[in-house]
């Protein structure tokens, strides 16, 4: 009997604590877009993306100007010479698709580019947010822009203006909770 009151007991204190945990929500996208690192970091990488994309163009239209060259041509031309125009088409093709994917493709180097550049940022974020979660005493931070589905979210837990605060990036006119204190 007095096991099951021990058991009883515990099962009742860790129901009660977990309801006892404090949560809260930010928008990462919101904080991300605010600071000032991380719109530097994403102008720097679409540059980089763009000077990436013209060179992968200009690879694809060396492939079509061979293309078209051997079109006109192929009447001209004897068997053994359109062998060896085919076998530079299919070379140079082969040559840019494999730099569109080394560029472009899974852990390419817009991938590499970005990791090198927004990482960082989001490091920072990341600090702030834990800092935020240690002051405030709260056990989970979630995130309510990523692909975590929420159906309602109370706006008193949201700590997104504690976390641009933390970042040196609080603005009053940007904080409609602060606002509505003062007016």
């Amino acid at each position: 009997m007095k096991q099951l009151i021990f058991v009883s007991l515990l099962l009742f204190g860790n129901t009660f604590g977990i309801f006892a945990q404090k949560y809260g929500f930010i928008d990462a996208n919101f904080i991300l877009k605010k600071m000032p690192s991380y719109k530097k970091a994403q102008q720097e990488l679409d540059n980089f993306a763009q000077r990436a994309q013209q060179e992968v163009d200009k690879k694809f239209a060396e492939l079509r100007d061979m293309e078209q060259k051997f079109l006109a041509e192929e009447l001209l031309l004897t068997d053994d010479m359109k062998r060896d125009r085919k076998k530079k088409i299919e070379a140079k093709r082969k040559e840019a698709e494999e730099l569109q994917q080394r560029t472009f493709g899974y852990e390419g180097l817009i991938f590499l580019k970005k990791q090198e550049l927004i990482n960082p940022v989001r490091e920072e974020l990341n600090k702030a947010v834990e800092k935020v979660a240690k002051k405030q005493k709260l056990q989970a931070i979630f995130d309510k822009s990523s692909d975590f589905v929420i159906i309602y979210l109370d706006p008193t837990h949201d700590y997104t203006d504690y976390v641009l605060e933390e970042l040196g990036l609080g603005d009053k006119e940007d904080n409609p909770k602060k606002n509505k204190g003062n007016k």
